[in-house]
């Protein structure tokens, strides 16, 4: 056995073959039935031409199969290409033509997507279809037009064994595409060991590090104490992944929501009737209206065993935490920051409020480097580059210059990644986030966190979501634009009442200058500010 992802969740399926590993909506499966669900995507694969190391991409929302996929892919020691399920044409094109990907699982109903941009791709070649119940003439031409073939149908011809899939390594690749702010999607390049280590939990999260892959085996918790986490982030996205991948390590119960929107309410039921211990949220677009739920709940709904409510990929409002805590004082709620580039990096502490930024516990491989690619001093007030070393991506998948920009060694011979955060750190280790580097608006010689201002207009009673952008300015070079939705029950307040509000949280200088009222602030599918089209709506552009 080697530090890799199928070796790892094989070894953990032989410990415990009968506990229910997934469910995602009326499918249940144990971990036998995974394994053997996954082994048959291997086969499948390489029996439709599908290679060695090649990539394999999955289109579609939440749902068993994606799971099924994502195992089985590395299962065929290739790499899953994470595609998102709100791309059009062109941005698909994109992702299959720059990965290069040999394969592609996809739902019906993106079957006429997949036929368009096929012909662009000339190494996609094996093209397997889920039926998601959509029936249209569109799709049936186009499954037709590809050759693909029914999923169920391909899994019920291949063999659910093991025997005859190759011998895996530690080298292979797990491959994650992160969209960012700026540009277009890079691919992100990890070795399984290393993948494992930085971001799934490298044995369990709170314990020594395994030194050996059998050793997992032996950490696997008894039934009584196996973990259930409903995990409401897409499979898509790296935060679902991660955290669906470190239950799994563990031998917990991995619950998928499968709604195309998410339901606050439909969350807490489903904890309530599969007794979750921990629910896995995506930044305040899922925490608000699962804080909001709770007032709903019938008096009867048991959500007594749900004690960790976590957030990834995106930090909390303080007000939205506040309302959690209040709400369900015995539930922990906490934040992880993490990128596509670091793995899991570390926990915020909540002391400080929206003016100091995010502050975090961090892991011992996280630092901050100034402009000689060397650790500032820790205490002195240094603002730098927030970068780790250790188990960190080779690079980014055919992209040298951005690789050679974010992955450097510094003088002392220390390989970092950098992917482009502000950072200071304390003396006491902890490390204050400031913000992205791409988004930071440049307003009057000082540097604006779009975080910082957002955090503080989300402080305000009357706004239900806020993302902050840069615009141009004559004077100052860029001025401070809010994109607001406001609540519905409250009054809503003028630029002049939330630039007084603001006031009181952050400096002047980043008060906003410009209010923009929308009926959907914009996100990503993962519940991410999308700040490319928040400028183009302070433009005016859209």
């Amino acid at each position: 056995m080697e530090f890799n992802l199928a070796d790892l969740f094989e070894i953990v399926a032989d410990t415990c073959p009968d506990r229910t590993a997934l469910i995602a909506g009326d499918v249940r499966l144990t971990y036998r039935e995974l394994d053997e669900r996954a082994n048959r995507v291997a086969h499948h694969l390489h029996a439709t031409g599908v290679e060695v190391g090649d990539y394999v991409a999955v289109l579609s929302w939440n749902r068993a199969e994606w799971v099924e996929a994502q195992h089985g892919i590395y299962k065929a020691r290739c790499a899953v290409v994470n595609v998102n399920y709100r791309y059009v044409a062109e941005e698909l094109r994109y992702i299959l033509q720059n990965s290069e990907a040999t394969g592609i699982v996809f739902e019906r109903s993106f079957a006429p997507m997949v036929a368009e941009v096929a012909p662009d791709c000339p190494r996609l070649a094996s093209f397997t279809v889920i039926d998601d119940g959509s029936a249209d003439d569109a799709s049936a031409a186009a499954i037709t037009a590809l050759g693909a073939v029914d999923y169920e149908a391909a899994l019920a011809a291949a063999s659910p064994s093991r025997e005859g899939l190759h011998p895996r390594s530690p080298d292979d690749l797990y491959l994650l595409y992160t969209g960012g702010t700026t540009g277009m999607p890079k691919g992100v390049m990890w070795r399984s060991e290393d993948i494992f280590f930085a971001a799934l939990g490298g044995g369990g999260y709170g314990q020594t590090p395994i030194t050996t892959p059998e050793e997992l085996g032996e950490r696997v918790a008894p039934d009584e104490r196996a973990m259930v986490s409903i995990v409401c982030a897409p499979m898509m996205h790296g935060g679902g992944q991660w955290v669906s991948f470190a239950t799994f390590f563990g031998g917990g119960t991995v619950i998928l929501t499968t709604t195309h929107h998410f339901d606050g309410d439909a969350v807490w039921r489903i904890a309530a009737r599969e007794r979750a211990n921990t629910i896995m949220v995506v930044g305040d677009a899922m925490a608000r209206p699962l804080a909001e739920a709770l007032d709903r709940l019938p008096a009867d709904l048991d959500i007594s065993s749900v004690f960790v409510i976590g957030s990834g990929g995106s930090i909390l409002s303080p007000s939205i935490k506040d309302d959690l805590r209040a709400k369900l004082p015995n539930v922990l709620v906490n934040d992880s920051f993490g990128a596509s580039e670091t793995g899991a990096a570390g926990a915020v502490q909540d002391a400080g409020g929206p003016s100091l930024g995010a502050r975090f516990t961090v892991n011992a491989q996280m630092n901050v480097l100034g402009e000689d690619d060397l650790p500032v001093t820790p205490g002195s007030g240094v603002v730098g580059m927030l970068a780790r070393r250790g188990h960190i991506p080779l690079g980014y998948w055919r992209d040298e210059e951005k690789t050679a920009a974010t992955f450097r060694v510094g003088p002392d011979g220390v390989r970092w990644v950098i992917p482009g955060d502000f950072a200071t750190i304390e003396s006491d280790g902890t490390i204050v986030m400031l913000g992205r580097g791409s988004v930071c608006i440049q307003s009057g010689g000082e540097k604006i966190f779009p975080e910082e201002v957002e955090s503080a207009c989300k402080a305000h009673p009357a706004v239900f979501d806020a993302v902050v952008v840069g615009v141009p300015d004559e004077r100052f070079i860029e001025r401070v634009a809010a994109i607001v939705k406001f609540r519905d029950d409250v009054p809503a307040p003028s630029l002049d009442e939330l630039q007084e509000f603001c006031r009181t949280k952050i400096a002047g200088y980043k008060v906003p200058r410009e209010l923009h009222v929308v009926d959907v602030v914009p996100r990503t599918p993962v519940g991410k500010p999308d700040y490319r089209l928040a400028k183009r709506i302070a433009l005016g552009e859209v």
